[in-house]
């Protein structure tokens, strides 16, 4: 079978998608399909078109891979794609619309603010901070709505630490969200084919919380899995996973994050393309429940193809 690897592409995430992509690439060769590479760019439609692959298996991660803008096109080309629809990427990209769809679902998640930078520099949005701070208290953390890897969230401790770290999120994205802090035990749900793969838990090494050098840097961070919970945490954990899955419209596979502390599991977000390095979570779930790397690239290309059966 021709598979089409799409990885790269121009997001802040192309060093992780490269990675991603490499070793897919790999697997599959290993796995006896025929490998067509393509790092993704303004010719992309017409390799596709030229080329016609049987699937192509999207290890893109960030803007213009998980967002659901790949998938479009992949739909009005008629190929078959691993991982969700274009909508259903876009809703799990995008942090806001996410959390409006988990809370629509009754599925707990932080409570939170957004607006966008015009809000902010042409509507006097920086004059709700006072009362937003009050509301959510501190410390709060301050994210991009759309990206993923940890990168551009920070942590404010006080009230003057909110500037600064609303500057770092608008330099990732047009729009933010401020959301209440909530520490505990930092989880992780994959789920393929509707079903939850084993638990994963990161601890990072030096105690900071989990950032996009503590999720790619080797050693950086230990990882448990299956995770340490009781037969109760457990069960709320996996459907708070899997009811987030769902309501996001997901297929094929995805991976939630998640936060436990003493009321229960906190969704904090879906993501849609999630990583296939050497130190991402879902390989290492798919590990303990019994699967190898090679298993696991043919199991996502099954799923793409049952989709269009």
């Amino acid at each position: 079978m021709k598979v089409a690897v799409l990885k790269g592409g121009r997001s802040l995430e192309r060093g992780v998608s490269l990675r991603s992509g490499a070793r897919v690439e790999d697997a599959l060769e290993r796995l006896g399909h025929e490998v067509l590479a393509i790092d993704v760019g303004a010719d992309l439609v017409k390799r596709l078109g030229g080329e016609r692959p049987d699937v192509a298996f999207v290890a893109m991660h960030g803007v213009g891979g998980e967002d659901g803008t790949a998938q479009e096109l992949l739909e009005i080309l008629g190929i078959p794609f691993t991982g969700p629809a274009a909508a259903a990427c876009a809703r799990c990209m995008d942090k806001v619309l996410a959390k409006h769809a988990m809370r629509d679902a009754g599925i707990p998640t932080p409570d939170w603010f957004a607006f966008n930078e015009t809000a902010f520099r042409e509507l006097g949005a920086a004059d709700t901070l006072g009362r937003l701070e009050e509301r959510l208290g501190f410390p709060l953390v301050v994210k991009p709505s759309r990206g993923g890897s940890s990168l551009g969230i920070k942590f404010a401790g006080s009230p003057g630490e909110v500037p600064q770290a609303l500057v770092s999120a608008f330099s990732y994205d047009d729009r933010v969200l401020l959301e209440r802090f909530v520490g505990g035990r930092e989880l992780a749900v994959s789920v393929l084919g509707g079903e939850a793969l084993p638990v994963v838990e990161a601890i990072p090494a030096e105690g900071d919380r989990y950032d996009f050098e503590a999720r790619y840097a080797i050693g950086a961070s230990q990882f448990v899995c299956p995770a340490e919970l009781d037969p109760e945490e457990q069960r709320l954990v996996t459907e708070a996973a899997l009811d987030t899955y769902r309501a996001l419209g997901c297929t094929g596979f995805a991976r939630i994050d998640l936060i436990l502390d003493d009321e229960g599991p906190w969704v904090l977000e879906a993501n849609a393309i999630p990583g296939l390095t050497d130190t991402s979570l879902l390989p290492q779930a798919a590990e303990a429940a019994g699967m190898s790397f090679e298993q696991l690239v043919e199991r996502i290309l099954d799923l793409a193809l049952i989709k269009v059966r």
